[in-house]
């Protein structure tokens, strides 16, 4: 039985009743409210002696802690603190994010979480989210009958395979969950209570984990084939009989696994992949805002997508369907994006095409008159150069964990096919992406339209700073999930992903000024969030996977569902 409920007081604000007291409500991070228990409140819940005589406010406690956080020297250092506090006091750490978006995202969430993850043992303290390991496989709807996940409407669950750019992590992976909730929570304003961050531990291949004495991991080789399809089958029919309205987010699987398991359960309950469709809608709303700024529409690009993992298939997809849109039959958007994989650009019968990257392989005749590298055909390995020389490229994204592949002559290049070139190295962490913004514009005098996954400062360039656009999932999956738990919806359905991206970027501040950034910036994410919501909702409403309502009612509905973090008065119940 739940040991808290919240009520309307006689002055109709939010009141808190627990039966928790003393040690115990200090001990829950929901409940803690720390030094900003008011004296009745120490009398009521027997505090005296147990916390300092110095009754703050939220905005006090605010304040210490990010003077405690600035004295951090390491982004690492900063990531282990917020997540300390994030289990000691929950409403204070979504305060503090809320206040500091921009300078705390980085910390929580992209580039701190890769190494957050690469050090999860070392950290690892209080229990937060679920480890549903291998060997419990036939515990798993025992442990989440646990009546404190009663109120649980999301998950967001990863395997630990393939996390951001760093490969298999394990259980560390778990600090993927946990940090995509906590965004759920601080930009989308879902309450934290209805986050549930799950790993599934299926064991690692990563030899460092396997022989290390403090992984708090499962140290066995990964389960792979049938007997992994059957845990992640066995975990889903938990789910469902758990919570048959959840919505289930899907991040960070290997490409083996992303795609065929987003096929598999799509059209079985509410879900989406964020690394494939959130990638998608956020690359998709930038490049719309890009696109606009050149004045040349999207149908008139061509697009090098360097990398074809389930995020460029993702991408691409996306962006198949918003030229048609434009009036392009499906073959004629299709060959306008250039796909390639780590043996070079995709044709057919080269090395390495797995099913889902078929239909972005060129046919030979495609190539025919193109000046290659020498036996570069014959081997098959056609290279972003070749491609950017003879196909006339203007949209380069980079989703290829390859640092420094979009290297000054492949940019020089394609800057001479287009005055504007789009140019996207959107893989995460910073150590793995395909370019430096500095260069970028540096080898484009300036005239490149740029977007990175992982966040830079301001470039000094012909003496004025050049703020640079974080194409961040951030934007997107938060609004995602609020539009989608507040209309209620049952499924996620394309148009809803396109819904977003089209509210991401009618909010670019380049749509009023060419110059501007592409991208709002980070401190408007939870704004944008909420535009993010009403767009997805009412789609939702409009492809019938959730019951309708008119626009204004949504509007309220919205606004009533969204969590502030905000200390309320407490009632204890006797």
């Amino acid at each position: 039985m739940s040991s808290e409920s919240s009520v309307l007081g006689r002055s109709g604000a939010t009141v808190i009743r627990t039966s928790l007291s003393g040690r115990d409500l200090l001990m829950n991070p929901r409940l803690n409210k720390g030094t900003a228990f008011t004296a009745s409140e120490r009398d009521t819940f027997g505090l005296h002696g147990l916390l300092p005589p110095h009754i703050g406010t939220l905005k006090d406690q605010r304040e210490r802690r990010k003077r405690v956080l600035d004295s951090r020297p390491t982004a690492f250092g900063k990531y282990s603190n917020m997540r300390d506090l994030q289990d000691n006091d929950e409403t204070l750490f979504y305060s503090l994010i809320e206040h500091n978006i921009e300078d705390l995202l980085p910390i929580v969430y992209t580039p701190a979480v890769g190494e957050g993850c690469q050090r999860f043992s070392e950290i690892w303290r209080k229990p937060r989210g679920l480890f549903l390991s291998y060997p419990n496989k036939d515990r798993i709807e025992q442990i989440l009958a646990n009546p404190l996940y009663d109120g649980v409407r999301c998950i967001v669950v990863s395997d630990g395979e393939r996390i951001l750019g760093l490969g298999d992590q394990g259980a560390g992976g778990m600090g993927i969950p946990i940090g995509k909730m906590a965004l759920y929570t601080a930009l989308g304003g879902i309450p934290p209570e209805q986050c549930l961050p799950v790993l599934l531990d299926v064991g690692t291949d990563n030899e460092a984990l396997l022989s290390d004495p403090i992984y708090v991991g499962w140290q066995h080789k990964r389960i792979r084939g049938e007997e992994y399809d059957g845990f992640v089958e066995t975990f889903v029919k938990a789910v469902e009989k758990r919570w048959p309205h959840i919505l289930l987010q899907w991040e960070d699987f290997a490409g083996s696994n992303a795609a065929r398991l987003l096929d598999r359960y799509r059209n079985r309950l509410c879900t989406f992949n964020d690394d494939i469709q959130g990638t998608a809608a956020v690359t998709t709303a930038t490049l719309f805002a890009a696109v606009k700024a050149t004045g040349i529409p999207l149908r008139e690009q061509t697009i090098a997508m360097f990398g074809s993992g389930s995020a460029g298939i993702g991408i691409a997809d996306l962006l198949i369907a918003a030229m048609k849109e434009e009036g392009l039959s499906e073959q004629q958007a299709r060959s306008r994006i250039f796909g390639f994989n780590r043996y070079g650009l995709l044709v057919e019968g080269g090395k390495g095409i797995r099913t889902e990257q078929q239909p972005f392989a060129r046919k030979q005749e495609d190539l025919a008159g193109w000046k290659l590298t020498p036996g570069s055909l014959e081997s098959g390995a056609i290279s972003l150069l070749d491609v950017v020389r003879n196909a006339g490229i203007t949209v380069l994204v980079g989703v290829s964990a390859q640092a420094g592949t979009f290297t000054e002559e492949i940019v020089r290049e394609m800057a001479r096919h287009t005055p504007h070139p789009v140019i996207f190295p959107l893989s995460n962490p910073t150590s793995k992406s395909e370019a430096a913004p500095a260069d970028l514009l540096r080898w484009t005098e300036g005239r490149a339209l740029v977007g990175t996954g992982s966040p830079y400062p301001p470039v000094e360039f012909n003496g004025k700073p050049v703020r640079i656009s974080q194409v961040n999932n951030s934007f997107i999956f938060p609004g995602v999930a609020l539009g989608i738990l507040a209309s209620r919806a049952r499924r996620v359905t394309g148009n809803m992903m396109m819904a977003a991206a089209k509210a991401l970027a009618a909010l670019s501040p380049a749509r009023a000024d060419h110059s501007e950034p592409l991208l709002p910036p980070i401190a408007d994410a939870r704004k944008v969030s909420l535009a993010v919501a009403a767009s997805v909702g009412r789609q939702a409403m409009e492809d019938g996977v959730a019951n309708p309502v008119e626009e204004a009612p949504f509007a309220e509905i919205l606004r009533d569902y969204v969590w502030e973090p905000e200390y309320v008065p407490y009632e204890r119940i006797p």
